[in-house]
């Protein structure tokens, strides 16, 4: 069995997502569901989303949609308190040097996108909705393997732009110096967030009861450091509503 709540790793929060894992881990073990000890948070993402004896994870949206629908069940969906969005929702802030004079998104057309992954709603699938909406994609592009390294790239002048998770740009703001070097040039259209998962094998209410009572029994501190204000419980016709990019946009 395996679990992970990699989405939002960081070294500075190891501690409180060991800590939240203890909790749900209890909780889970109040309805007689075995969890591992630990998290697997270096493990790879599908490895872990694709274990046919998953426990619990959190995933993104558009892997979901394209991947893993019919093989793992939606159980909650964390809410992260992000402006502009309702709760369980999230959006991408579109980050470029703060230096640049550039101030609208078409004025980017023939700039360097950065994105962490082409499955990737936040990094790829929105922005790609949202300059679609002003008839133009990138034809520049890169691919950076994560956020962090989209957003550095920019600062450093490697990329000229980057659709960054809304969670994930308030720590980059929070722990990284250089975040200080960028700006928001504008925000997508909200779309529901990060869902945690579990396996087809799982009682799916008893694992959304158990992640409930664990994050009651997570200290105050952890919750503000994960910034977690709860979970709501959003249906999967919701997120398969979201579009996907057309193939000819990841070529």
């Amino acid at each position: 069995m395996i679990a992970s709540l990699m989405m939002y790793a960081r070294p500075e929060l190891d501690v409180a997502h060991a800590s939240f894992w203890q909790c749900l881990r209890a909780a889970c073990a109040t309805r007689g569901i075995e969890a591992p000890e630990k998290l697997a948070q270096s493990a790879g993402e599908f490895a872990v989303w694709e274990d046919p004896t998953l426990v619990l994870s959190q995933t993104c949206g558009m892997p979901y949609r394209t991947r893993l629908r019919d093989k793992v069940q939606l159980v909650l969906t964390p809410d992260y308190g992000l402006d502009g969005c309702p709760p369980g929702y999230y959006r991408s802030a579109l980050v470029v040097r703060a230096q640049d004079p550039r101030r609208h998104l078409h004025d980017f057309a023939d700039a360097t996108l950065a994105y962490n992954m082409r499955h990737s709603q936040s990094g790829f699938a929105a922005l790609y909705a949202h300059a679609e909406r002003l008839g133009f994609w990138f034809t520049r592009r890169t691919e950076s393997g994560g956020h962090a390294c989209s957003a550095r790239m920019v600062a450093q002048g490697a990329a000229d732009i980057a659709a960054i998770d809304a969670q994930t740009w308030r720590l980059l703001q929070r722990y990284e110096p250089w975040a200080a070097q960028l700006r928001v040039l504008d925000y997508t259209a909200p779309t529901p967030g990060l869902p945690y998962i579990t396996g087809t094998a799982q009682d799916r209410a008893q694992i959304a009861q158990a992640v409930r009572e664990g994050f009651s029994a997570l200290s105050a501190q952890n919750k503000a450091l994960l910034d977690l204000r709860g979970f709501v419980d959003i249906p999967q016709s919701s997120y398969l509503a979201v579009p996907n990019p057309p193939q000819s946009a990841c070529a």
